[in-house]
């Protein structure tokens, strides 16, 4: 269901390690949106609120004993390194996006992530039991896929581009991709109509039966009349 990607080679369709096989035509391909990434997968509303609450505490424990100034003066640095952090990790989560690409065809999704370390992710709809679909702002929203089987997939290792707090079985989430809902219908379709198509598979040829040991051979009976003569005799 998943395999490793070689950093160093040449993509022939972006996004995906090979190309399709015949019959299998892209239907949608795009990216998260970094600033939806940045701010609802990396917390970023949380960890602003936290260096405000520190800013005010030092604030109000301070300013009846020191001069305003003071106070002011030891209680921006709060802020300021609240800013320095959510920077560091706005800039995560714009790598995060721009080194992602998403890939929906007509058999399966694809999922090219991570920045340092790049895997890609194929999940053919046949191997799907669910998808979720969660609105966000800005028309962006997140897809998260239930699959059956295949290989243990890490948390870790997908992560951002997973459901959160889903650790002991990982969803791996489309997220925050612009314009979703209509992405999230194109899925519908598609896998309903895969799933529609019969799976034929070449059963295999039957073991040839031994035949059962040959009996004698009965030996030919006597005519009654030549019977009689030899009792007769």
């Amino acid at each position: 269901m998943s395999q490793h990607h070689d950093d160093f080679a040449v993509e022939p369709i972006r996004g995906l390690p090979e190309l399709p096989p015949e019959g299998e035509t892209i239907l949608w391909q795009g990216r998260p949106d970094a600033f939806a990434l940045s701010w609802q997968a990396l917390s970023l509303p949380w960890i602003a609120g936290y260096f405000v609450v520190l800013a005010a505490w030092r604030f109000l424990s301070l300013v009846d004993l020191l001069p305003m100034g003071q106070v002011i003066g030891y209680s921006v640095p709060f802020l300021g390194l609240g800013a320095i952090v959510l920077g560091l990790l706005g800039a995560f989560g714009y790598v995060q996006a721009r080194s992602t690409v998403y890939t929906v065809t007509n058999r399966r999704i694809a999922m090219r992530v991570g920045a340092a370390l790049t895997v890609t992710l194929n999940l053919p709809y046949t191997r799907i039991a669910a998808a979720d679909f969660a609105p966000g702002r800005r028309g962006t929203g997140t897809i998260a896929l239930h699959t059956l089987g295949g290989p243990k997939l890490s948390y870790l290792t997908l992560w951002p581009h997973v459901r959160p707090w889903r650790i002991s079985v990982p969803q791996p989430a489309l997220r925050c991709i612009p314009d979703a809902e209509r992405v999230a219908r194109l899925i519908a379709e598609a896998a309903e109509a895969r799933v529609a198509v019969p799976q034929v598979a070449q059963a295999a040829a039957p073991a040839p039966v031994a035949a059962p040991p040959s009996a004698p051979a009965a030996r030919p009976a006597r005519p009654a009349a030549a019977a009689a003569a030899v009792a007769a005799e």
